[in-house]
């Protein structure tokens, strides 16, 4: 039995996170999207942020939901070593996005956030997605690429301006790879 237990460890640990939820992914995509809407409508700073902070952890039940909900249905524990391979790798960048953004925007410097957002996220996904399938990374990397022009672009990242571009990543980003998910790696 001692033998078996070590197999089974041993196999949990070299496999892949596969719980990343497509129809999830959308999901969030789809409130990404509904969010840059009503984010974009409010002229004051601070109403925008509470908007996309909303929309954060709307997002981010979602995707525990979803996560549970495919590993359940796979009858695998959502926080076998791969699932918690994908969360060490995930979680710090993820921190490191909500420091930040009380700093930046403390600082008035509330044009950052936006490309600031996605960079980081990018970041905790290919981080995370490395105990993931192929494309997981490649979304992180693709959320790291609108990031990085979010910051690189002029007057892109100011917040009622950089809404274009976070319904572009969270919300057409999170539809197309979550399409791609659910249709390749089970839902």
């Amino acid at each position: 039995m001692d033998n078996l237990r070590y197999i089974r460890r041993a196999m949990e640990r070299a496999g892949s996170f596969t719980a990343v939820p497509g129809i999830g992914g959308m999901l969030m995509g789809s409130t990404a999207l509904a969010a840059a809407w009503m984010a974009s409508r409010q002229p004051d700073r601070g109403v925008w942020l509470m908007v996309w902070m909303l929309e954060g952890l709307l997002a981010a039940a979602i995707g525990i939901a979803g996560a549970a909900w495919k590993a359940q249905r796979a009858r695998l524990p959502l926080l076998s070593g791969p699932g918690r391979k994908f969360v060490a790798g995930f979680a710090p960048a993820m921190i490191a996005g909500a420091v930040l953004t009380v700093v930046l925007f403390r600082a008035s410097a509330a044009e950052f956030l936006p490309g600031m957002w996605m960079l980081l996220y990018g970041t905790a996904v290919v981080s995370g997605g490395s105990a993931s399938v192929r494309v997981v990374p490649l979304m992180g990397a693709c959320f790291m690429a609108v990031g990085a022009a979010a910051l690189w672009w002029p007057g892109a990242g100011i917040p009622l301006g950089g809404d274009a571009l976070l319904a572009a990543g969270f919300g057409g980003l999170h539809i197309i790879f979550g399409t791609i998910i659910a249709v390749k790696y089970g839902g």
